[in-house]
């Protein structure tokens, strides 16, 4: 693929570019794309809700959307992403993982790093519906479940390409990060929210989530450890981040797979990115900047938001390289 020119970040220190991204104002033009809240009974006991938008033409294409750790579809990264993918007339649709986004009532069960089904479930129906070729877009936890998900796919035909911004392929790597004294303020803060979350849970179904000890668990490998891994059968953090890492599934991608980092990102250290895939899969595009934060990439210059101009234009070029692309 032809690269884009080089990112000139707005802030050199990777804290103010990660605080910054996360609360610098975006929206999407409900007025002119409104969004339509649609429900995916994805299990038994499981139903995610998606919001979808509609460009105002026939779409170009179709682009699902996977939020962070403790996010959901009113990310701002979202916002500014589905707006200009809207723009240049795809599809959009903001998936909210298992209850998050205020669906606690909707799931049994709650997210997790490697949790691939309810998303491939999603894409199936849309595939279903024609309505254009179908991108994957996983930003931070949810680009694990990306990549990882295009592995476990191979070559399909529900998925066009797979996209991953500032992604923990290396999720024990990443975990560790966060223990670093630098970090403290974001460990604290995605501490509490999963704390709260338990503790919501525990309420709608006390058989699977009982808080006993939970004021004592104090890293987000000891909540792993104490919530995560039990709940989904992996035992144990150390196993749980071993088998649901996406750095185990590179070399089975073979869906176009774009992967964008910064070498500064304080939640996700670059030294897991090396790794021998992104250089014999031809299937992988590691676009690397030496500032971005985590999540930031916020630009100098207009447009300020880099990310989603870099991964709307690479799918435009595999449309375009497969024939498919139509006008704007």
């Amino acid at each position: 693929m032809n690269l884009p020119p080089g990112f000139q970040p707005l802030f050199n220190n990777p804290h103010l570019s990660t605080i910054a991204g996360n609360f610098w104002r975006r929206r999407i033009d409900e007025t002119r794309f409104p969004a339509k809240r649609v429900l995916y009974r994805t299990e038994e006991r499981n139903t995610i809700v998606v919001y979808e938008h509609r460009p105002p033409t026939a779409p170009r294409g179709q682009i699902v959307l996977l939020h962070g750790l403790e996010g959901s579809a009113e990310a701002g990264y979202f916002a500014s992403f589905a707006q200009e993918a809207l723009v240049r007339g795809f599809g959009v649709h903001r998936a909210n993982l298992r209850t998050c986004g205020g669906t606690e009532e909707l799931c049994e069960t709650m997210y997790h790093s490697g949790l691939t089904s309810d998303t491939k479930h999603v894409l199936q129906q849309i595939h279903t519906r024609k309505s254009g070729p179908v991108f994957l877009v996983g930003f931070s936890l949810g680009g694990n479940v990306a990549l990882k998900l295009a592995g476990e796919l191979g070559f399909s035909e529900i998925l066009s390409g797979v996209c991953a911004v500032s992604t923990p392929i290396d999720l024990a790597m990443s975990v560790r990060a966060l223990d670093r004294l630098s970090n403290r303020i974001y460990a604290r803060r995605f501490l509490k929210r999963l704390r709260e979350r338990i503790s919501r849970k525990s309420l709608l179904a006390p058989h699977l989530y009982a808080t006993e000890g939970l004021d004592s668990v104090d890293s987000i490998w000891a909540f792993d450890d104490r919530f995560t891994a039990p709940l989904f059968g992996f035992g144990t953090a150390e196993n749980y981040y071993e088998t649901q890492s996406a750095i185990r599934f590179l070399d089975q991608i073979r869906l176009p797979t774009l992967v964008i980092a910064a070498k500064d990102d304080p939640l996700v250290p670059f030294a897991m990115y090396d790794h021998p895939a992104f250089s014999s899969n031809p299937a992988l595009t590691l676009l690397a900047v030496q500032k971005g934060g985590h999540l930031g990439f916020l630009s100098r210059s207009k447009p300020r938001f880099w990310v989603d101009g870099v991964a709307i234009g690479w799918m435009e070029n595999i449309l375009k390289c497969s024939g498919k692309l139509q006008p704007a």
